[in-house]
């Protein structure tokens, strides 16, 4: 989404409705997704993949989706991680992750995924929790390798949570 509105315009976000909000105005009950960042478990290794927001990661394309497993009996598990990224007055760290399973049979040009599951998922990554007991030991240790080399800063100011989550 370009955040570079022309002068005049304001700037729009994902909207929630919500009937607890009292505010009516422009962009209430709006989140901001500039701190999410969705990775890719495939094959043992974890890379971010910014498409997957919109479901158009690398694995994503081309792929016609069942929401019956039974669909794709020869597809290959895939991981997406929704990470989300907060701060202190510090520092910033690894805030939220949270991971979801779909299948992927590129031959045949089918996958499995539960599009609700993933928007959960992204939802409880963005409350600040930690969902990666799904994740095998070859995933949680790519998706660490990942987020240490890409701030190590922010791992290490990162809940024990995320650590303890992400060992073996």
């Amino acid at each position: 989404m370009n955040q570079n509105q022309p002068d005049g315009k304001k700037q729009i976000a994902l909207n929630i409705v919500s009937s607890k909000s009292k505010h009516k105005g422009f962009g209430a009950g709006s989140i901001d997704l500039n701190n999410m960042s969705p990775v890719i478990i495939d094959r043992g290794e974890a890379k971010i993949d910014v498409g997957a927001m919109h479901a158009k990661s690398k694995v994503e394309r081309g792929i016609k989706f069942s929401p019956n497993k039974e669909d794709v009996p020869n597809g290959r598990q895939v991981w997406v991680v929704w990470v989300a990224v907060d701060r202190t007055a510090d520092s910033r760290f690894y805030g939220g992750a949270t991971a979801c399973e779909m299948l992927i049979d590129e031959e045949a040009k089918r996958g499995w995924k539960i599009l609700a599951d993933h928007v959960n998922r992204m939802d409880y990554a963005l409350k600040r929790r930690f969902m990666l007991d799904e994740l095998g030991s070859e995933e949680k240790a790519a998706l660490k390798k990942l987020l240490i080399s890409h701030n190590e800063e922010w791992w290490n100011a990162s809940p024990d949570e995320l650590k303890q989550a992400l060992e073996g």
